[in-house]
């Protein structure tokens, strides 16, 4: 099984506007991505947006999000951050993993 990494750059997001905004950037959602909780929920879960082929089979490729530069969102924002790590840790459809350590 091979790994497609996406990095989700949150440097500089200061709300969940501004979390939205990085998320339609980053990980090219769709036109449609409503830019609320439920909808990132919806399009971390749904197969057939991170398949190579935009198929609802993602084959043998696994999608991997890294989220680099999230402390200070986290720090100003702890209950926006509960809420994004919730719906991260609950995508079905991929793979998010937090960076830790510098912001390189």
């Amino acid at each position: 099984m091979t790994a497609r990494v996406v990095t989700l750059d949150l440097d500089g997001v200061a709300d969940k506007a501004g979390l939205m905004d990085r998320c339609v950037r980053d990980l090219r959602l769709p036109d449609w991505f409503g830019r609320n909780w439920d909808a990132l929920a919806d399009v971390l879960s749904d197969p057939g947006l991170w398949s190579g082929d935009g198929s609802e089979d993602a084959g043998e490729e696994e999608t991997v999000v890294v989220v680099r530069n999230w402390d200070r969102y986290a720090g100003a924002r702890p209950d926006e951050w509960a809420t994004a790590r919730e719906v991260f840790s609950q995508a079905s459809a991929l793979t998010v993993a937090l960076a830790l350590g510098g912001s390189s």
